[in-house]
């Protein structure tokens, strides 16, 4: 059994006063499960996005028509409400649970030694944009599903992501200064990759609010334009990242680069075939909603594989310790 140490009155008064580093000076997790801790905070994020998309495929976009509260006099649904309640209420309620694993990942690295700062700012940043974007959710909701909330609430979700994904890359290297891997012409080349991604999710946004999943059963505005039209801009800039992806591989095989920038690049291009035939069998097939909440799952993942890309140009090797040689007196001692 693991002994539970027993706390006085000044322990108690210092963990009121910075509950973290109380925690930190009781217990040193393995760096494994720092990493651990930071994967779970990544996950987590996809599942948020992947589940909000059920919400609005499911049409229980309003099945808690007001926020914070599900209705004027219920936290939590009702039976009247029926399955969009349940729904709505349930993604919610998985908003806890990213923030439990958000917490979990901070906690992890505030309690690392040596105290890696960097790396428990990027916890808390990923805990503020989870507060932003819980707020803006709920503004979603009180503003009846406006789809430039929608797509603003999911553009955030896309910065979690981001965020989460730098978190874990840093777990797994050290905090000495980076080193490129590859020179400025192939990381300007993935530069432009980021970019494009970026556009190609934006669009993909429109397409969604334009399209016909409005969110809700009841009448929902949507974007005044051609959802097919922007569907198809959607379509030429999926295949400008698969173009530049190709590129990008065959520029890093020509200069011999390091396994890992090839291996994260191949990684990146199956992940845009697998989503390039999903997107197209939904097109053709009217938008089914179990292929479109597959699409959204490969949004996510295509963005998680286009920044693990762009991290592995570089190398962070553990940072040297500043140890203090011998004194003189000690080494003119040892010539005696």
């Amino acid at each position: 059994m693991v002994r539970v140490p027993k706390l006085n009155r000044a322990d108690a008064e210092a963990a009121l006063r910075n509950p973290l580093a109380f925690i930190a000076d009781r217990w040193t997790p393995d760096p494994r499960t720092v990493r651990r801790a930071a994967l779970a905070a990544l996950v987590m994020a996809v599942v948020i996005v992947v589940t909000g998309g059920a919400v609005r495929l499911t049409g229980s976009g309003l099945g808690c028509p007001t926020w914070p509260t599900c209705t004027d006099d219920s936290l939590t649904t009702t039976r009247a409400m029926g399955f969009h309640g349940v729904i709505e209420f349930g993604n919610r309620m998985l908003t806890y649970v990213l923030c439990a694993a958000v917490g979990w990942a901070i906690i992890a690295a505030r309690s690392q030694k040596p105290w890696r700062r960097g790396l428990t700012r990027l916890g808390w940043a990923q805990f503020w944009v989870v507060m932003g974007n819980a707020v803006l959710g709920g503004i979603v909701v009180l503003v009846g599903l406006n789809p430039y909330t929608v797509a603003a609430h999911f553009l955030l979700s896309t910065a979690l992501i981001a965020v989460a994904t730098v978190t874990w890359q840093r777990t797994r290297e050290g905090d000495a200064a980076p080193r490129p891997l590859v020179g400025k012409a192939v990381q300007q080349l993935v530069w432009f990759l980021v970019a494009a991604s970026v556009l190609l999710i934006a669009v993909g946004t429109v397409v969604t609010g334009a399209g016909p999943h409005a969110g809700d059963s009841s009448e929902v505005e949507r974007i005044h334009i051609d959802w097919e039209m922007v569907a198809k801009l959607h379509a030429v800039l999926a295949w400008i990242v698969v173009t530049l992806t190709f590129a990008l591989w065959f520029v890093l095989k020509a200069v011999d680069a390091p396994k890992g920038p090839l291996a994260r690049t191949r990684e990146l291009f199956l992940v845009l075939l697998a989503q390039g035939v999903i997107g197209y069998v939904q097109y053709f097939t009217h938008l089914p909603e179990v292929l479109v909440g597959l699409h959204m799952l490969g949004s996510c993942l295509i963005w998680i594989a286009t920044l693990r890309v762009l991290l592995s140009l570089r190398e962070r090797p553990e940072a040297a310790l500043d140890v203090p040689g011998p004194s003189a007196e000690v080494t003119v001692g040892s010539h005696a």
